[in-house]
C-alpha cells in the first residue's frame, strides 16, 4: 500500500469536529473511568512499548506536561521534539518529516502556528495526530472543558455558553463543539476581533449568536468563558489589544447575570485583573482546576481511542 493510501486510513484529531457526537459521548464516558483508575492507584497501560512523538513549535506548560503525564500513565513513552532542535527547524519539508516520524512513533501531537501545518503533516503520517493548539483550533481544551462541566453540572446539550474576548482559536472550537453537540454559544468581542467568516461558516451559524455586549453575552449563560487578550505569536500588539479589551473582563456582575448555576473557565495562563477578575477566578464558581487536571484525563481517552478503539 502506498504511503498516500495508508495516510487516508488513519483518523486523526486536528478540529473538534473531526469526532462525532457519539465519539466525543465516549470520549468523555471514558474519561471518567480513565481519571478513576488514576484516583485509585489502580495500573492500565494499554499503550505499553508505544511511542509518542511532541511536536512543538510554540512554548507550553499544560500541554506539555498533560500529554507526557497521560502518555506514561498509559503504559507509554513520550518524546519531546522542539522544532528549534530539529530538522524542522533547519527547513526539511513538513511531508518530509511527517513520514519520517510517524514510522518511528506510533502518535503524534503537534503544538504549532497555522492549522495547513498539522493539517500537512497529519496527510503524510502513517500514525494518528492530535492538535496540541493551532492558532486556529485547540479541540483538546475545548473538551476538557466540556468534561469539565459534565463532571460539575451533567449534560451540556440545550445549555448556552459564553465567550468572552478575542475570536481565537478557543472561539472557533467552541462555535465547533456546539454544533456537534448540540448546545449554544454567545459570542461578545470587541471592534477589530470579530469572527473570521472563512472559520465561521455557514453551518455553525444555527449554533452561535454574536451579541453586543458581554453582559448581554453572559445573561443566563451556564459556563462563562475567556482567555487571554494577547495570545502567543500577537505579542506585538499588547498595547493595542489592552485598549480595545478593556471592556471585555469578566467580573462579579457577569457571573451574577449568568445562570445561578454558572461556571467559569478558563484555558489559563490567565492575567488577574485583565481578562478576569481576581474574585471570579478564584471564587466559588471557578473550576480553572479542574479543567487544566481534566485536560490530561480526556487526552488520554483520545490517545488511547485513536490507537486501541473502544473499549467496552
Amino acid at each position: 500500500m502506498k504511503a498516500d493510501e495508508v495516510a487516508k486510513q488513519v483518523k486523526h484529531y486536528l478540529q473538534f469536529q473531526d469526532f462525532t457526537k457519539e465519539e466525543h459521548e465516549y470520549i468523555f464516558t471514558r474519561t471518567t473511568e480513565l481519571k478513576r483508575r488514576f484516583k485509585n492507584y489502580e495500573t492500565w497501560h494499554p499503550l505499553h512499548d508505544r511511542t509518542m512523538a511532541m511536536i512543538f513549535e510554540k512554548s507550553s506548560t499544560r500541554t506539555r506536561l498533560s500529554f507526557e503525564a497521560g502518555f506514561h500513565q498509559l503504559g507509554g513513552h513520550a518524546v519531546y521534539l522542539n522544532t528549534k532542535d530539529t530538522q524542522l527547524g533547519r527547513g526539511e519539508p513538513i511531508e518530509d518529516s511527517a513520514q519520517v516520524i510517524s514510522r518511528m512513533t506510533d502518535i503524534v501531537m503537534i503544538r504549532t502556528f497555522g492549522q495547513e501545518i498539522i493539517e500537512r503533516f497529519a496527510a503524510n503520517s502513517r500514525v494518528p495526530v492530535i492538535n496540541g493548539l493551532t492558532n486556529e483550533y485547540h479541540p483538546c481544551q475545548v473538551s476538557a472543558d466540556i468534561y469539565t462541566y459534565i463532571e460539575e453540572r451533567g449534560d451540556i446539550t440545550g445549555k448556552t455558553v459564553a465567550w468572552v474576548g478575542d475570536a481565537n482559536n478557543m472561539c472557533y472550537t467552541w462555535i465547533q463543539a456546539a454544533r456537534v453537540l448540540g448546545f449554544h454559544l454567545n459570542i461578545a468581542t470587541p471592534a477589530g476581533y470579530a469572527l473570521d467568516p472563512k472559520l465561521a461558516v455557514e453551518s455553525d451559524q444555527p449554533f452561535f449568536t454574536v451579541c453586543d455586549t458581554p453582559m448581554q453575552a453572559c445573561t443566563g449563560a451556564h459556563i462563562i468563558t475567556t482567555d487571554v487578550w494577547t495570545s502567543m505569536g500577537y505579542e506585538a500588539e499588547n498595547e493595542a489589544r489592552m485598549k480595545a479589551f478593556a471592556d471585555y473582563k469578566i467580573t462579579a456582575e457577569m457571573m451574577q447575570a449568568a445562570a445561578p448555576d454558572a461556571l467559569f473557565m478558563h484555558c489559563l495562563p490567565a492575567h488577574r485583573g485583565e481578562e478576569v477578575d481576581a474574585e471570579v477566578i478564584d471564587g466559588p464558581q471557578s473550576v480553572v482546576w479542574q479543567e487544566a487536571e481534566n485536560r490530561m484525563h480526556v487526552q488520554k481517552a483520545i490517545m488511547e481511542y485513536l490507537l486501541r478503539g473502544k473499549f467496552e
